[in-house]
């Protein structure tokens, strides 16, 4: 066998970070959110330092959309609204947002809807 599958495929450091998420997503599109610590940039943000804070721990923002990176890390675009965000839009994992209002289906939702509709129509 050329790799052993045992092996760990990232460092300890990113440990915590890098596993696989849960198959359900936590959050929906439209969701409002808030931040639970401050956004720094990492150097990916060319106009800001690095280590600077771009978005404050406590911000509100929404969910935009629900996406992947390495097919195993669910990344959400964020929209914040605060005023004295650097940046308005950037992606956060799971453990960096707090829900501000209940989790909801929206698929589930849309096809017991259109159950129903159909049902009236025939």
């Amino acid at each position: 066998m050329i790799v052993d599958p045992n092996t760990v495929l990232h460092d300890n450091v990113m440990a915590k970070l890098s596993g696989k998420d849960a198959p359900q997503a936590k959050f929906f599109v439209g969701q409002k959110v808030r931040l639970l610590e401050d956004v720094k940039n990492d150097g990916t943000y060319p106009y800001l330092s690095i280590g600077a804070v771009m978005i404050k721990k406590g911000c509100i923002g929404y969910i935009r959309h629900v996406g992947e990176f390495l097919q195993v890390i669910r990344v959400y675009e964020v929209h914040f609204m605060d005023e004295e965000a650097v940046v308005e839009v950037i992606g956060c994992r799971e453990h960096e947002l707090e829900a501000m209002e209940p989790y909801r289906d929206l698929e589930a939702e849309e096809v017991e809807y259109m159950k129903n509709y159909y049902k009236k129509k025939s």
